[in-house]
């Protein structure tokens, strides 16, 4: 089975938001919305739906092989109308969802492999106008399902553009912030001189203090010499 190549796991992986009223931009509309998925599978689904209808088995050769082959237009006819609409409803509501849509590319999948197996199966054992039918409807098919899985690779591209342009605006933002709410580091102011120590004074010299058992000798004062009396005249 073809398994559709535009699946990409969208985790949001978006980032934290940082406080102080900082708002993530909204995402941007991708250009040209896409399609509703029935819209593009519709008309090739109708068209497998009449072909099968339109199968006449009783022409086929008889064995295991027509058996084979008209249990598998049980199935899908089974599938387009029951489990298909509801799908498709779904998704139309929002093409450009990837898990709305996904569900609906693996489903067209596993009809479009089923139907290969009915058309090989009509090559061995069908009449010749139904093996032309049948090829017709699994072609319509086919393009129907490119088609449907080039748009979704579309839309996750975008939406993955998206998630990236937003976790770096985010992360532009909060730089800014941080850089606003920090304020600049204090100037380094160089470290004051120590102050000059000061001299210290000597120590005036003390007289030694006479001895405890020495005698004090006394000089006798000197008398003033005395002034000669002034003779009268």
């Amino acid at each position: 089975m073809r398994l559709s190549n535009a699946v990409f796991v969208m985790s949001v992986l978006t980032p934290s938001l940082p406080a102080c009223g900082v708002q993530a931009p909204q995402p941007q509309p991708a250009t040209g919305s896409p399609v509703a998925p029935s819209e593009i599978l519709k008309p090739a689904l109708d068209d497998v739906r009449i072909t099968l209808a339109a199968v006449k088995l009783e022409k086929w050769k008889r064995g295991s092989i027509r058996d084979e082959a008209g249990s598998n237009i049980n199935t899908i006819q089974r599938d387009l109308q029951e489990t298909l609409p509801p799908l498709l409803a779904t998704a139309d509501v929002a093409p450009e969802s990837l898990s709305k849509v996904l569900p609906v590319t693996r489903n067209v999948d596993a009809v479009y492999d089923v139907l290969v197996h009915v058309v090989e199966a009509s090559r061995v054992v069908a009449p010749g106008d139904q093996v032309s039918l049948l090829q017709q409807s699994l072609g319509k098919l086919e393009k129907a399902r490119v088609r449907l899985d080039d748009q979704l690779q579309h839309v996750a591209e975008a939406q993955e553009k998206q998630v990236i342009d937003l976790r770096s605006t985010v992360q532009t933002q909060a730089a800014q912030l941080h850089a606003t709410a920090t304020p600049p580091p204090a100037p380094v102011c160089p470290a004051p001189a120590a102050p000059a120590k000061k001299k210290k004074k000597p120590a005036a010299a003390t007289a030694p203090k006479p001895a405890a058992n020495s005698t004090t000798t006394t000089v006798p004062a000197t008398p003033a010499p005395a002034t000669p009396a002034t003779k009268p005249q």
